[in-house]
């Protein structure tokens, strides 16, 4: 480094702006941004002002981030006022450049948000930092004293690292007589120095010279050095060696092997014997590290690989000295060729890091540069994208791309993608090389959910349990994360607002719908809703889909008969028939109604019992009821058909109407006839009668039984006298002793038991016909030791059993059945198994004792003889008929219904009634 460097003026930047800096404003510059300083700027010197010349201002500074892309670290950018400045330590040219002329360092400044990239030039100018040096600080020459005048001797020359005025200029020699000194030029145009005889030598006079030579440059200030050159005057070598040629050049490949021949140099001397004797070496041997040179045969050969890209061409001296040491210098030079043997490089400068799958077509992804350090055909290098991926690559300058979008993005389909870059030179044959990127795709939420289904249709059949699933509907989203996770509602529906939520339901996360109810075909047949399938991506993306739900019917509403109806009092109506309908005279019509719909509304009618089975056609479906015949002289004038309505169900329902059916020419015919024809017998009734007749005899003997056991028991462990009145003595047969008042135990009253036509029961209960003293005896023993109850007098057997009365008997809603309802058979059928049979037996011995006066109640309110608890509130003591005149003391002609007569002072009800209902008549 020069001692005057510090004092110039090259310390000072000098910024050199070509017009091209209207071209700053482009996406990218055409032409680059040139700067020119001096070298040796020490680190952190100011190179020029970046950021004003790319037209950025300061505010945008942090989000374009300005940065240097260089392979070496010369320059860097200050981050706070986009300033170029000197990022090395030193910056020598001559190391950087060496004697090039023109030392430029090119690169790249990097430009983000958007991604661009500017092309910056920085010549660096020579300063006179470097003296010229010799390469050895003495020379010594060896000249006969027979050397004519003229004669020129080769001296070493010095070398300056400094270009132009800088580098070295001339020579000069101490002051002499005999020699003076000439400046030659090479034709790389380096100087060297020749020493020219001016007049004869005398060795004899004189046997050596000192002189001093001197090589200046013409830097400001002048550097100079110098070498000393030792003369010594020999005898007579009167010829020195000739080289064929001055200057031999030879061109060589870079990719030649070590120990390749590359030339051989030849001399010759005149002279003869030790003075014809050459041999070579180099000038500078020192310097010469690729070649080697054969002293004897002039060969020169490859000592070490060349490299085009470092050392393009290499100038090398030769010298050719005889026996008597006369020499002879040549120049030699050899051009290293280029080879193609640098394959191109892929470097990349910028990389985005997130590129989201919406990404517009000719976004910038990565920018990236091509180096081959060949030259000429060899480093021109062309780049291409493998495969057929949605990417191209821009040619933005001089070996430097950008990758850009060429088509849609789409995560889903590829979320990533592998892009090879392959660049290939034009050398023979070409290089080529390829980089591999991935570049991962980020998802964004450009997919709504979509239904499995357009429209979905569920049946769901009726009386469904709540909370049952009755359907689930499905989305996909083939988004990620939170923009694929779908959730369900409900948006929509043909029910009300606000009974929505009581009827469906839908899980958010399965979509599952549910239902909240039971659902019931006959009031809601099909309903719609309108779901909706969300994702949580932002904004979040949707889709509806409809759910129409049908409710399937299921056979749960039984046949309802709408006629024959009852009356208002309950009872069943007739049907008058003229004595006269001819076969297919239409009767009457059954008329029946089903809730339910399809099969299960599908009736059919069925006769299931009739008084006469051929007198009477039903229709199957119609319901219509006509004469199948005439009407014969045998054949009763009144009708009874039992009709059942079912349904197509499975399994089916079913409701049974009665009609009865009255022959007769006018109304009143009809009268008499309804109120004094006796009903047929049921042999089903009477069975059912004499059932109930035995077990209550065995009971009524059981309870006397256990009375009779407990007192003989009392009897013999008590004194006479607490039991009198079971002493033979103190009974009285004669008169009536019945006990008024019963707290425990069964009254000892016989009842007769007797059921109607159709299932209608009537029960006979026994009354004394008046009331006994408190200190009468209930039973009185013979002389047998038996007991027989005394309950007949004289009074009540003079009376005869009084007639039944004909208006006792239940209507329809008064008929007591086993579910307390009044739907069940018009009929009234008799309770049919033990344990009902059982259960209306306690309640006749519980309710003897007050049937007779209706005062109190059993277990059941007022008035109801705890029957209603069975049969239903209905049955009350105000339905029940008195049934005294039919019970009667066994042994006698007399009823209750005559004594009570007599007691209350009321004569029995009797008569037939006159009303338009089938009355049956009573059987005892």
């Amino acid at each position: 480094m020069g001692s005057g460097a510090g004092d110039r003026a090259w310390a000072e930047r000098r910024l050199v702006l070509f017009p091209f800096l209207l071209s700053l404003f482009c996406p990218a510059l055409s032409e680059p941004i040139r700067y020119r300083i001096p070298e040796e700027m020490p680190e952190g010197s100011l190179v020029g002002n970046l950021a004003k010349d790319l037209g950025l201002s300061v505010r945008e500074l942090p989000t374009r981030k300005l940065r240097v892309s260089s392979e070496k670290p010369y320059f860097s950018v200050s981050a706070e006022r986009g300033e170029l400045l000197v990022s090395s330590s030193r910056l020598d040219r001559e190391q950087i450049c060496g004697k090039k002329p023109v030392c430029a360092l090119e690169f790249e400044v990097v430009a983000e948000n958007p991604l661009n990239f500017y092309h910056v030039n920085v010549e660096i100018e020579d300063i006179n930092d470097h003296t010229p040096k010799f390469m050895q600080n003495s020379f010594e020459l060896q000249i006969s004293e027979s050397t004519k005048p003229e004669a020129r001797f080769i001296l070493g020359s010095a070398h300056d690292a400094d270009i132009g005025t800088n580098s070295l200029q001339n020579y000069q020699l101490s002051t002499n007589d005999h020699f003076l000194l000439v400046n030659k030029e090479k034709v790389d145009g380096s100087k060297y120095p020749e020493l020219v005889l001016k007049m004869p030598l005398d060795r004899e006079e004189q046997k050596s010279y000192h002189l001093t030579l001197t090589a200046l440059d013409s830097g400001d200030p002048t550097l100079s050095s110098t070498a000393q050159i030792h003369v010594l005057v020999t005898d007579a070598n009167d010829n020195p060696p000739v080289f064929s040629q001055e200057l031999y050049r030879v061109g060589l490949p870079e990719n030649v092997l070590p120990g390749t021949t590359v030339l051989q140099v030849m001399a010759t001397d005149q002279d003869e014997g030790v003075n014809a004797e050459i041999t070579f070496f180099f000038t500078e041997a020192g310097q010469i590290t690729q070649f080697d040179l054969n002293s004897t045969t002039g060969v020169i050969t490859t000592k070490n690989t060349l490299d085009f890209e470092e050392v393009k061409e290499y100038s090398i001296i030769l010298e050719a000295r005889d026996g008597g040491g006369m020499i002879a210098q040549c120049t030699v030079e050899i051009e290293v060729l280029d080879v193609n043997d640098n394959i191109p490089e892929v470097i990349f400068q910028s990389i985005s890091d997130v590129i989201m799958e919406d990404t517009g077509l000719g976004t910038h992804i990565a920018l990236l540069k091509i180096r081959d350090k060949d030259s000429g055909q060899n480093g021109e290098v062309t780049c291409k994208l493998e495969s057929d991926l949605p990417f191209k690559l821009l040619t933005s300058s001089r070996n430097t791309y950008k990758l850009v979008t060429d088509g849609v993005l789409d995560h889903e389909q590829t979320p990533e993608y592998n892009v090879t870059i392959t660049a290939t030179d034009r050398g023979k044959p070409p290089l080529s090389s390829s980089t591999t990127i991935t570049l991962h795709i980020t998802d964004v939420n450009d997919n709504a959910p979509v239904f499995q289904q357009s429209a979905y249709l569920v049946h769901v059949p009726e009386n469904n349990p709540p909370g049952a699933s009755i359907a689930q509907i499905s989305a996909s989203d083939p988004d990620l994360g939170p923009n694929g996770r779908v959730s369900y509602s409900i948006v929509a529906s043909d029910l009300e607002p606000r009974a929505l939520s009581s009827y469906v339901s839908v899980s958010a996360q399965s979509g599952v719908v549910f239902a909240q109810r039971a659902f019931d075909h006959e009031q809601l047949r099909a309903f719609q809703l309108t779901l909706q399938a969300r994702d949580q991506g932002s904004p979040a993306l949707s889709a509806n889909v409809s759910l129409r739900v049908l409710v399937d019917d299921r056979n749960d509403n039984a046949p309802r008969v709408l006629y024959p109806a009852l009356g208002l009092d309950g009872s069943a109506l007739f049907d008058t028939v003229p004595r006269a309908a001819q076969p297919g005279y239409l009767v009457t019509k059954v008329v029946a109604v089903d809730a339910d719909s399809g099969h299960n509304a599908w009736l059919s009618y069925h006769v299931l019992q009739a008084s006469e089975p051929g007198l009477f056609n039903l229709g199957l479906r119609s319901g219509e009821v006509r004469t199948a015949r005439a009407l014969g002289d045998r054949d009763s004038a009144r009708q009874r058909l039992l009709v059942a309505v079912r349904d197509g169900g499975q399994p089916p329902l079913s409701a049974t109407a009665t009609l009865h059916l009255v022959f007769a020419d006018s109304p009143q015919e009809v009268l008499p006839d309804v109120s004094d024809r006796p009903a047929p017998s049921d042999p089903q009734a009477e069975l059912q009668f004499y059932l109930v007749v035995a077990l209550t005899l065995i009971s009524v003997l059981f309870l006397l039984a256990v009375i009779l056991a407990v007192t003989m028991r009392l009897r013999r462990s008590s004194s006479p006298s607490a039991w009198g009145c079971l002493q033979p003595g103190l009974c009285n047969k004669t008169g009536p002793v019945v006990p008024p008042i019963y707290s425990e135990g069964t009254l000892p009253y016989s009842y007769n038991l007797c059921v109607a036509q159709a299932g209608k029961t009537e029960f006979n209960f026994l009354k004394c016909n008046e009331q006994l003293n408190l200190g009468q005896d209930i039973l009185c023993g013979d002389s047998s030791g038996a007991f027989s109850p005394l309950c007949n007098s004289s009074e009540s057997t003079s009376h005869q059993q009084a007639p039944p009365n004909t208006d006792w008997r239940f209507s329809q809603a008064q008929r007591p059945g086993t579910s307390g309802s009044q739907n069940g058979d018009e009929t009234g059928t008799w309770p049919n198994n033990q344990f009902d049979t059982e259960m209306l037996q306690a309640m006749i011995l519980a309710s003897a004792s007050e049937a007779a006066d209706g005062s109190s109640t059993l277990g059941g309110g007022a008035g109801t003889m705890g029957l209603s608890a069975r049969y239903g509130p209905q049955f009350t003591l105000q339905h029940v008929p008195d049934y005294r005149q039919n019970v009667y003391i066994p042994g006698s002609n007399a009823t209750l219904t005559n004594a009570a007569g007599k007691r209350d002072g009321k004569a029995p009800a009797g008569g037939n009634g006159n009303k338009k209902k089938s009355g049956k008549k009573e059987k005892k």
